[in-house]
């Protein structure tokens, strides 16, 4: 990149697909460093963020001195350190939390901050976090930090996306630090708000909807090439809500502070269409809009209303299972990918892998780029900082990297997979 604006560092440790970089890139941070353990989700992010150095390991594997010389941050400070850890099956009884084996991600992440010395840092992770028999857990990390040159954020907060403009109910825990001396964001207020609202505010506009954040998006039923393809390029697209517009990236401010990026607007994308019998089509007729499918259990979004929570499906080691991905309002058919990360608040432009499973998976593994962005604009403003609009456009990376199979990235990336983690998707 050629830009010499000076924008705060940000490393992304389990950075998937980048729904936590692209939030931070649009808020005004420069993404230098990600760390991905699947080298498949690794590939999806180099391909949407090319001037980002992705690091396709463990963090386990990791010392901030590697992640400094291997991405060039080398000594330059480093703003903010960012976190989206998979949940383990925690362990809380008998010993000192963060000792479990079974939480060594989490004590891997501490050490990385407490190496590299950011400025701030956050920590997300599953609502059930915080249930009481939890409560030590983030007890002791909150004990850790301040006993390290970090206070937190306090209290921690679950923060809903369908308040901060994304048409989702999806609750997840949220825990900001800052070093000794920093000033201590505030946890960002909401910027809409869902018609299950229990106390109306009547300066808040309503969360879009379903059918904002659909309504303009081709018929995926209506092209032979997406049977077989997950891309088909052209002009059947409808009028857009004002959701929608962002979401194409049709006006100047959809960009906010990231990058913009070379592509094909009339290209959709992340579309491979699902073959449903014609009895399961007739049931996903049947079924009323906001309820679940009896025989299936899948959810059929309502056009005026929001998404449940989309979600990830399974990895290898536990069946690769397909997302439960729901019903459209409108279509009897299960949504589409592209579907999904319009729900999630990605833009257009940004792509995943060609499988519905990998691509579920990526959506539904992701923090909404729209909360991650009221977020690290929150810290934003702490730093002092303010946030530029890059000059540079950038080209997005080799189609390739969005179709290989768990063994092509891993060669690719010059892993060795153990053969039972090898699977042809």
């Amino acid at each position: 990149m050629k830009s010499k604006l000076k924008r705060p560092i940000a490393i992304d440790l389990f950075a998937g697909a980048g729904g936590l970089s692209l939030g931070f890139e649009q808020a005004g941070f420069d993404v230098k460093a990600a760390v991905e353990i699947d080298p498949v989700h690794a590939a999806v992010h180099k391909f949407n963020f090319p001037y980002c150095v992705v690091l396709p390991c463990s963090i386990t594997e990791l010392s901030g001195k590697d992640i400094r010389e291997r991405s060039g941050i080398g000594n330059q400070n480093i703003e903010i350190i960012i976190s989206g850890s998979p949940c383990q099956g925690y362990s809380y009884m008998g010993r000192r939390v963060l000792d479990d084996p079974r939480n060594f991600l989490v004590k891997d992440f501490i050490r990385l901050v407490l190496e590299l010395k950011p400025s701030y840092f956050v920590f997300e992770n599953v609502k059930g976090f915080t249930v009481s028999k939890y409560q030590s857990f983030l007890d002791e990390l909150i004990e850790t930090f301040s006993n390290n040159n970090y206070h937190i954020c306090l209290p921690w907060k679950v923060l809903n996306a369908a308040y901060y403009g994304i048409p989702q109910k999806r609750e997840r825990l949220f825990l900001i630090g800052a070093k000794k001396g920093c000033v201590l964001p505030e946890y960002p207020a909401p910027c809409s708000q869902p018609l299950f609202a229990k106390l109306a505010n009547p300066i808040l506009p309503p969360t879009p909807s379903c059918w904002d954040a659909l309504k303009d998006l081709p018929e995926a039923e209506e092209f032979e090439e997406l049977v077989y393809s997950d891309c088909v390029e052209t002009e059947k697209w409808s009028n857009p809500s004002h959701y929608g517009r962002e979401m194409r990236c049709l006006d100047d401010s959809s960009w906010h502070f990231g990058y913009r990026r070379n592509w094909n607007p009339f290209l959709l994308t992340s579309s491979i269409r699902t073959n449903h019998s014609p009895i399961s089509r007739a049931r996903f007729h049947a079924t009323e809009q906001g309820k679940k499918e009896p025989v299936s259990h899948f959810f059929k979004l309502a056009e005026n209303g929001i998404a449940n929570t989309l979600r990830a499906g399974t990895d290898a080691a536990h069946g690769s299972h397909t997302s439960p991905r729901p019903i459209h309002y409108s279509s009897p058919r299960c949504i589409t990918v592209r579907e999904m990360a319009r729900l999630h608040g990605f833009p257009d432009w940004f792509r995943f892998h060609i499988t519905k499973w990998h691509g579920a998976r990526q959506v539904g593994n992701s923090v909404p780029p729209p909360l991650a962005r009221a977020i690290a604009t929150e810290i934003m403003k702490c730093l002092g900082m303010n946030p530029t609009t890059p000059e540079d456009v950038l080209d997005l990376g080799d189609p390739k990297l969005l179709s290989m199979t768990m063994k092509q990235a891993a060669n690719y990336w010059q892993l060795s997979i153990p053969t039972k983690d090898i699977i042809n998707v």
